[in-house]
């Protein structure tokens, strides 16, 4: 019993959900600078619930190349431990919860743009990864909308600052997401997954757009300011990280080595929590 509620949780992909669902409380918070610890974990746990359904339809596509990936051979599905139709149930029942928990508590556009989330990232980006590097492109509409998400889920309106916030989680996707791909490029060629936007792949070209998409996060960064949303000190750590951030693509493209795409990739994952948390405690 306890293998299998291992099993399940290895579904979720816990750390991709958790990072989606903070996402979404910052917009929330955001949004509503008095929130209730009760709103912000409801919010989380929402998110965590549809981006972990997201996420098992993800798998249940990708089963049989899953198995050809040394980083993922070993999920639940490929090696047996859980059926498609565990899966499907478990699957159903989360996304089912996250979905209503979203709508009920806060409101039903909040739940709506979770499904399209979804959907989008599920049945629409997860299949055209073996098509066309479009793919990045799709996968960072849904990746941009937690915060967007936990706006709505506080204010009720798809307003200008709530594009705001998708727009720096939706441009920070393509650096972020093409470090992983050329990082990880063999073993996406072995399940015939084409995520590098140029032919070729790893090569200067493609290091060249990825600097373009890490030098627009520095003036969208500066919209919150702009709006109202945040203050001046929140603003000037946003940019330094974006300059931090950008230098780091001056070495890709200088060397095209995958040591300097891993420096982008893990500077990716610190670039995005320290200015969102910034943001917030500048708003609070």
């Amino acid at each position: 019993m306890a293998q299998k509620a291992k099993a399940y949780f290895k579904l979720l992909k816990f750390r991709l959900s958790f990072t989606v669902a903070f996402s979404s409380a910052i917009g929330y918070i955001l949004g509503f600078p008095d929130a209730t610890y009760i709103g912000i974990a409801l919010i989380m746990i929402g998110g965590l619930l549809v981006t972990g359904s997201a996420n098992i339809i993800n798998q249940i596509i990708e089963r049989d190349l899953d198995k050809h990936m040394k980083r993922t051979a070993k999920r639940p599905l490929p090696i047996g431990e859980i059926s498609v139709t565990e899966a499907t149930i478990f699957c159903a029942l989360l996304g089912v919860a996250g979905l209503a928990l979203l709508g009920l508590y806060f409101n039903w556009l909040t739940a709506a743009l979770s499904l399209l989330s979804l959907v989008l990232y599920g049945f629409v980006y997860t299949p055209l990864k073996r098509v066309s590097p479009i793919c990045v492109f799709v996968g960072a509409i849904p990746g941009g909308m937690p915060p967007l998400i936990g706006w709505v889920a506080a204010t009720g309106v798809l307003g200008a600052e709530a594009w705001i916030l998708f727009g720096i989680q939706f441009i920070w996707q393509f650096p972020h997401f093409w470090a992983i791909a050329w990082v990880l490029d063999d073993d996406y060629k072995k399940a015939g997954f084409k995520m590098l936007p140029m032919e070729g792949g790893k090569n200067l070209k493609t290091a060249i757009q990825i600097m373009i998409y890490t030098l627009l996060l520095i003036p969208l960064s500066m919209l919150p300011l702009q709006f109202g949303m945040t203050g001046v000190t929140s603003a000037m750590i946003a940019v330094v990280c974006g300059v931090l951030f950008l230098a780091q693509t001056f070495y890709l493209m200088r060397t095209c080595s995958k040591k300097a795409a891993m420096s982008i990739m893990f500077g990716s994952f610190l670039y995005l929590p320290i200015v969102q948390i910034a943001f917030v405690l500048d708003k609070i």
